[in-house]
């Protein structure tokens, strides 16, 4: 049930334009923009180059676009719409409706990250690390950015959903670390974003990236608590209709 409720889902999310636009188009366009303008040259982005730097963020900021927001939307008005409360009465139970959509989100995932690594390769990206550690991070941010999305979407109006999700992405990406280094902002605000799932995600990502460190334990356990509390979450006040 989980395996055939995430074919569709991928197939509803790769025929939604709007959905490319904010998983594949913004990421890719904000990936070769800031690593061939000169708008970061006052910003310290570590060893290597600008695109070594902005590479791990921007395919951290593609977990979140897919696995949070576009979830979150689509989610929230399939719910409006009633189309999870005809799912309700099929033999379909709450925890495959939420398996298939993170299945769907894990496939988009692999897409986003073949596409976003070849542009950044075009770029003259250097990675390093273990791509092991590199999968394991994706997915425990991916795990962390569904079920917030599904909880937003199953427990707010469709247009709350709409208005918070594409908020909160606009703010992650500029204080997520995805763009400007967590070390630009003042010690208590810097504090408080290293504790967010995109943050600790950019920074897992970058350390082994660019820094070519083994497996981040302290993100991915941040990672970890974010996905286990999140999905709970989820599971359990996710309303269908």
């Amino acid at each position: 049930m989980i395996a055939a409720q995430a074919a569709l889902e991928t197939r509803m999310l790769l025929r939604h334009g709007e959905q490319l636009l904010l998983t594949i188009v913004i990421p890719t366009l904000l990936l070769a923009f800031f690593s061939t303008v000169d708008v970061m040259d006052s910003v310290d982005s570590g060893p290597g180059g600008r695109v070594d730097f902005l590479a791990p963020g921007v395919l951290a900021l593609a977990v979140l676009s897919t696995a949070f927001t576009g979830q979150a939307i689509a989610t929230g008005f399939e719910r409006r719409y009633g189309v999870l409360k005809r799912l309700a009465v099929s033999p379909l139970p709450r925890w495959a409706l939420l398996g298939g959509k993170t299945g769907a989100v894990l496939v988009t995932l692999v897409l986003q990250t073949a596409l976003l690594s070849g542009v950044a390769l075009a770029l003259g990206w250097s990675p390093r690390g273990n791509p092991l550690a590199v999968a394991a991070l994706l997915l425990l941010g991916t795990a962390a950015c569904s079920g917030l999305g599904l909880l937003m979407a199953g427990t707010l109006r469709a247009e709350a959903t709409l208005a918070w999700a594409n908020l909160v992405f606009v703010l992650l990406l500029f204080g997520g670390g995805v763009i400007v280094p967590l070390a630009e902002f003042p010690g208590p605000v810097r504090e408080a974003l290293e504790l967010l799932p995109l943050a600790a995600l950019s920074d897992g990502l970058r350390a082994v990236l660019q820094e070519g460190a083994a497996m981040p334990w302290g993100e991915a356990g941040l990672l970890t608590l974010w996905a286990a509390l999140g999905l709970a979450a989820a599971a359990r006040f996710f309303r269908w209709e």
